[in-house]
C-alpha cells in the first residue's frame, strides 16, 4: 500500500467518518489538541527562556528541565493523538492545505533542532548548568526553538481559516 493510499484508506475509516460527521466529535477533538499543544508551547517557552538566561536564572538547567519535560511529553503525546484523530477526518485536504505542510516541516525542525541540542550542546551540561548566562549554542537552540514553536502554533491557527472543507 502506497502512501496516497494509505491517506484514503485512514480518511475512509469509521472513526474518521464519526469525527468529519458528529456535530460535537471534532469540536471537542480539537479542543483537546489546542489545549495539548498550549501545554507542549508553554513548557518548552519555559525551558528555552532559561536556556537564554531569561528567567529561572538561579536554578540550574537541569532542574528545571527535568521539572518541565515530563508535563512537555505527556502533553506532546495527547498533541500528536488529537492531531492524529483531527488529521484522518480530512486527511487529503489536510496534505493539500499549504499551512499543515510547514507546520508538520516545523515540528520536524523542531525535533532535529531539540536532538541536536541534547546530543552536541548539552554533551557538556555540567560546565553550564548553575550558569545564568549558558554558552552560545545553548542559547541558539533556545532562541531557535521559541522562534520554531511560534511558526508552528501561527500555520495551526491558519490551518482553520483555510482549509477548504466542502
Amino acid at each position: 500500500m502506497g502512501f496516497q493510499e494509505l491517506i484514503v484508506f485512514l480518511e475512509g475509516t469509521g472513526i474518521a467518518d464519526s469525527i468529519r460527521e458528529n456535530d460535537n466529535l471534532f469540536p471537542l477533538i480539537e479542543s483537546m489538541h489546542v489545549l495539548a499543544i498550549s501545554l507542549v508551547v508553554g513548557s518548552i517557552f519555559a525551558v528555552d527562556l532559561r536556556l537564554l538566561g531569561l528567567a529561572w536564572i538561579a536554578r540550574p538547567v537541569s532542574r528545571v528541565t527535568h521539572g518541565i519535560l515530563p508535563l512537555t511529553w505527556a502533553a506532546f503525546v495527547v498533541a500528536v493523538g488529537s492531531g492524529g484523530l483531527l488529521f484522518i477526518s480530512n486527511a487529503t485536504k489536510y496534505l493539500a492545505n499549504d499551512y499543515f505542510v510547514a507546520k508538520m516541516i516545523l515540528i520536524a525542525i523542531a525535533g532535529v533542532n531539540m536532538l541536536g541540542f541534547h546530543f552536541i550542546g548539552a554533551r557538556d551540561q555540567s560546565a553550564w548548568d548553575n550558569s545564568a548566562r549558558p554558552p552560545f549554542k545553548v542559547r541558539f537552540a533556545g532562541g531557535l526553538s521559541i522562534l520554531l514553536w511560534i511558526s508552528v502554533v501561527i500555520c495551526g491557527r491558519w490551518i482553520g481559516f483555510t482549509m477548504k472543507l466542502g
